[in-house]
């Protein structure tokens, strides 16, 4: 994983508190948090919080095809693109995988890719093999980190009026909005003095914990974590926010198109509530079992400030958000209350199939 620049952050602001994320951690190299994170999470919630995702990798594409060109290579909509755009996308295998999960952010003729740090040289190894005679030029950028400010003043925290989906030119680099998130691409260089300037117009310090527990309250996925090598969109939700049904061709499109129009996925996200008084904690990968039967896999676990010990799993379609599940150990329930993601509904070519069978 490339993070050459990013403990700079970490070590400039261990004088507020940072403790570092565990090194076992896919949040290894940023802070985990400032000494309180139930008041992160709150704050968060509440007003605003910053958080270093420099843990984060950052691609730019450059070239009058590079829109046009990834159109046809992923399964968001592309072509034509507006300036100022921010859009989540997935890179597929063959078979409808995910194989990648990034926000892509159009701005002044520059595609700027922010994704895991884990899987960025990998992504930017494919997509050159793939430029052949396109005008496109690809570039890893460790000289770009990433800061994301969480809460419902964050864009007047961060000096912007973005409305979701769309970016601007920031301090070097960009600023890209989503539904109660701004998030920076800046010089990390520069990512000192952005922190405080954020901190000093009210932004609460906060780490990888309380961003992580607000993510999986929301039962949004992460890629690597909360998604395995089988996992195809559908699963997770990922189909409409990275995943545009109208595009033309593009690797794993058949999957995506298939499972859509005849059918269910195998598995869908839950959130999952542990059992807070059991000895030990579930951990990434461990399995989800239903009367000593295996059917799922832990994703992200995290102590919320409200709902205490939680997890995202991925569980066979059939398991019944009342059945009683063991994770790695502990007892948990599915919080029916929180849509699973995936597609619910059946599909209109599976009905069709259903009625000529009699069902």
């Amino acid at each position: 994983m490339s993070r050459a620049t990013h403990p700079v952050l970490l070590d400039a602001t261990r004088a507020a508190g940072a403790v570092p994320a565990p090194a076992d951690s896919p949040d290894a190299g940023v802070a985990w948090h400032y000494g309180d994170p139930f008041a992160e999470q709150r704050a968060a919630q509440r007003a605003a919080a910053v958080i270093d995702r420099g843990n984060r990798g950052v691609l730019a594409l450059t070239g009058g095809d590079r829109l046009s060109w990834l159109h046809k290579l992923t399964s968001q909509y592309l072509d034509g693109l507006p300036d100022g755009s921010a859009v989540q996308d997935l890179n597929l295998d063959g078979q409808g995988r995910v194989l990648d999960h990034f926000w892509i952010s159009d701005v002044d003729s520059v595609a700027y890719i922010d994704t895991e740090g884990a899987r960025v040289a990998d992504l930017a190894a494919y997509l050159t093999k793939m430029v052949f005679w396109a005008d496109v030029q690809v570039a890893e950028r460790p000289d770009l980190t990433v800061l994301t400010l969480v809460g419902p003043d964050a864009a007047r925290i961060a000096g912007l009026d973005l409305r979701p989906g769309r970016a601007v030119a920031h301090r070097g680099g960009i600023a890209r909005a989503d539904d109660g998130e701004t998030t920076l691409i800046l010089p990390a260089d520069d990512a000192a003095d952005a922190w405080a300037h954020l901190v000093e117009a009210g932004a609460q310090p906060a780490g990888s914990w309380a961003y992580e527990a607000l993510r999986v309250a929301r039962a949004e996925p992460r890629l690597g974590v909360d998604t395995d090598e089988k996992t195809i969109p559908h699963e997770v939700g990922w189909i409409g926010p990275a995943v545009h049904l109208e595009k033309g061709c593009y690797r794993g499109q058949e999957t995506i198109a298939r499972v859509h129009n005849l059918g269910r996925p195998p598995r869908r996200l839950v959130l999952l509530h542990l059992d807070g008084s059991a000895d030990t904690r579930p951990a990434t990968g461990d399995p989800v079992t239903a009367g000593g039967r295996t059917v799922g896999r832990v994703g992200t676990v995290v102590e919320h400030c409200d709902y205490g010990p939680v997890a995202l799993a991925l569980v066979k379609r059939a398991v019944p958000d009342d059945a009683q599940l063991d994770a790695g150990g502990a007892a948990a329930a599915i919080d029916a209350d929180v849509t699973p993601a995936g597609d619910g509904a059946v599909a209109a070519g599976r009905a069709a199939v259903d009625r000529l069978r009699g069902r």
